[in-house]
């Protein structure tokens, strides 16, 4: 009986641990969401510090549901002054983000870009690359079009919650 208690106390403690191993978070590099202006004032009025906030926040809801998840490790890189590798952002350089990412230690990389339609109306892309291979593993559109920029951070809600995180 004593045998047969520690043996299965032993396939318990291995499949405990080889859960362990297996739950181990992906490292994930999300990138600083992207404001692609299509809106008929797009050369004339230029992003301001509310554009800049809502790009902010939508990229740290995304951070948040990825971490809060558990199957995802954000690493967090300081702010850089290095000039994008296309002109207009990430977005049109061909999924660079991914050597990017992998340069920086994670091996996803995770890019956001609202479009502004009009001053109300908005779409939201948002793409997760594999940092070795540059193929996309995971991405979601939505275009709810449903407020200003205050309402970017709950589109990115919205996206994590029915197309990236199922």
């Amino acid at each position: 009986m004593r045998i047969r208690t520690l043996t299965l106390l032993a396939t318990l403690l291995a499949g405990v641990s080889a859960h362990a191993q297996q739950a181990k978070p992906t490292s994930i590099e999300v990138f600083p969401f992207e404001l692609e202006d299509k809106s008929a004032g797009a050369g004339i009025i230029p992003p301001d510090e509310h554009d800049r906030r809502y790009l902010s926040e939508s990229a740290q809801v995304a951070k948040d549901m990825l971490s809060k998840s558990g199957r995802f490790a954000v690493i967090d890189q300081p702010a850089r002054n290095e000039q994008p590798a296309a002109p207009h952002g990430l977005r049109n350089c061909g999924g660079c983000e991914g050597k990017i990412a992998r340069e920086h230690g994670a091996s996803l990389a995770l890019l956001g870009v609202v479009t502004r339609v009009n001053r109300t109306e908005h779409t939201m892309f948002i793409r997760i690359l594999d940092a070795e291979t540059g193929r996309p593993v995971s991405q979601g559109f939505t275009d709810l079009r449903m407020g200003a920029n205050y309402a970017w951070p709950r589109s990115v809600k919205w996206l994590m919650t029915n197309r990236i995180l199922r």
